[in-house]
């Protein structure tokens, strides 16, 4: 291959480096802290092997290994064996999305936005900006395995060991590569941004329901997942490696193939062909609104296609709770304290809670793309015209909130339709429903936190991501962190009711409801005042 391909590499890694010195840094000290304490929270939560056992009990169960994977070393359930079990998996899958956002913006953005016909300009070569992206996501994830895994085994708790730890920080650093190199191969398929991030996000969610439903009935479907392979390394019990050699030679040869499609195409251009557009604009497509659902249709009809599919999943094992349960003494004592509720009835708050953070992404992504098309200088096109910011502004918000009542709904209806035809008796289908849909104000809340932030402090939008990282953390390791109450009411989450185990409350809906509605207003008044960015 001619070495002048890759010339100036070097220089457009430490380009990358330099623009992303606090982003980079933050993810990765977010992932070894988090995990660190998630260690310490579990060493100190359960104080004996009595305990552990007793929790492991809990776990042997379709829905837990749909939710986290195959519990390996459940007959000896030691703190390695548990953090694994329980962190490795839901970890792994942030960490994808940690390497699709970063690949895609240093990628498809900088294409899409000029940045690279510039750098292009220059003496580089044709295949420098790629690779010097690849090698900059090697060099993050590989730091992210030696800082875990190191991490890890500086706690000094007895069954981690130094190998385990090390591995637990190579299957981290491994998902990183594999999806990084899966968002550079859509880089080169796709024709925008916005269609490699939603193509990249929609295989992880996709590679995350292939192994759900493998992991609780055919095995071998696991084996199609790169997510199911990082488990099947059995972190702090066999020790297995081979899994993410298999993963890493897997993102090395996508990583090759990106490469070859990038020095076969044209700047600018994609693989998948671009429907050709009709000669006159539609009426739809003549105003705001119009506009940005088309701009979107193809991301959110992926957002709600995976959401149906991970509702599914859930859904297939609720049929197996009960019996499995039978004869589970801790359980017993556990459905002792929620008289008249099934196991069944209370398993759905819980998956439906994860369900709705899930099924907010997207919500978020509607209304923080209006910050998008500002930032690429395509609002003055808009508000030159008789459009006002009100207008333009409420166009976007309005399919936010379209969207949370899509994904909700389908994630319940997903949930409830599979789990109806799984179980001898079922539940009636508007209890999922409700189940699913209660959770709406939570959604409009984080809406209109980003409308706020768009308002107000544009630049400091992406903060409302973090505060989602927050609720997550906050709803699916509460009761392993011990919060105080008032750290779960920190987040509208922690806010709904948790249905059908307890009793619906309109009002608290209602305050919720307001909330969001203040929000709101909050932020379209910040728009119509500020500068538009140019």
């Amino acid at each position: 291959m001619d070495k002048s391909l890759f010339d100036e590499t070097g220089t457009l890694m430490r380009f990358i480096w330099r623009r992303d010195r606090i982003r980079i840094p933050v993810w990765l000290l977010s992932f070894v802290i988090a995990t660190m304490l998630t260690a310490i929270a579990f060493k100190d939560l359960y104080q004996n092997a009595a305990e552990r056992q007793a929790i492991a009990e809990t776990m042997k169960n379709p829905a837990m290994t749909a939710m986290v994977g195959p519990g390996y070393g459940l007959d000896n359930y030691t703190v390695g064996a548990m953090m694994a079990h329980q962190m490795l998996l839901m970890t792994a899958v942030v960490v994808g999305l940690m390497s699709i956002l970063l690949v895609a913006r240093h990628t498809r953005s900088d294409e899409e936005d000029g940045r690279l016909e510039l750098i292009r300009s220059l003496p580089v070569g044709r295949l420098s900006n790629l690779q010097s992206v690849l090698l900059v996501m090697f060099g993050v994830n590989v730091l992210l395995a030696a800082a875990t895994g190191s991490g890890l085994y500086v706690l000094g708790i007895a069954s981690m060991d130094l190998e385990g730890s090390l591995l637990y920080g190579s299957a981290l650093g491994a998902t990183g590569l594999i999806f990084s190199a899966i968002t550079a191969v859509f880089a080169q398929l796709s024709q925008n941004s916005r269609s490699t991030i939603s193509l990249s996000i929609a295989v992880l969610l996709f590679a995350y329901a292939v192994r759900a439903i493998g992991d609780i009935g055919n095995e071998a479907l696991s084996w199609t997942s790169p997510l199911g392979w990082i488990l099947r390394s059995e972190v702090y019990v066999q020790n297995i490696w081979w899994p993410i050699w298999l993963t890493v030679a897997a993102a090395f040869l996508l990583s090759l193939l990106a490469l070859y499609l990038n020095s076969i195409r044209d700047l600018g251009s994609g693989f998948l062909p671009a429907r050709t557009g009709k000669s006159h604009a539609s009426p739809i497509l003549q105003s705001p609104l119009g506009l940005a659902i088309r701009l979107q249709r193809t991301g959110l009809i992926a957002w709600a296609i995976g959401l149906f599919l991970i509702g599914a999943s859930y859904g297939s094992v609720l049929g197996d709770l009960e019996s499995f349960f039978a004869d589970v003494e801790i359980m017993q004592e556990f459905l002792a304290a929620t008289p008249g509720s099934s196991l069944t009835e209370q398993f759905i708050p819980m998956l439906m809670s994860v369900m709705a953070i899930i099924g907010t992404i997207p919500v978020l992504l509607a209304v923080l793309r209006l910050k998008g098309e500002e930032k690429n200088g395509r609002l003055e096109h808009f508000l030159s015209r008789a459009v006002s910011r009100s207008h333009l502004m409420g166009s976007y918000v309005l399919i936010s909130l379209i969207t949370s009542f899509i994904m909700l709904s389908l994630a319940g209806l997903g949930l409830g339709s599979v789990g109806n035809a799984m179980m001898v008796e079922g539940l009636p289908l508007r209890m999922f429903y409700e189940a699913a849909i209660v959770y709406l104000p939570a959604a409009w809340i984080m809406a209109g936190l980003a409308a706020v932030f768009i308002g107000w402090m544009p630049k400091l939008s992406s903060l409302v991501w973090l505060y989602l990282v927050f609720s997550f953390v906050v709803v699916y390791l509460g009761a392993l962190f011990q919060f105080p109450d008032w750290v779960e009411k920190a987040t509208p989450f922690g806010h709904i009711p948790q249905l059908p185990v307890e009793e619906q409350n309109f009002a608290v809906l209602a305050l919720l409801t307001a909330v969001a509605v203040f929000l709101l207003i909050a932020g379209f008044i910040g728009f119509n005042r500020r500068d538009i960015s140019n």
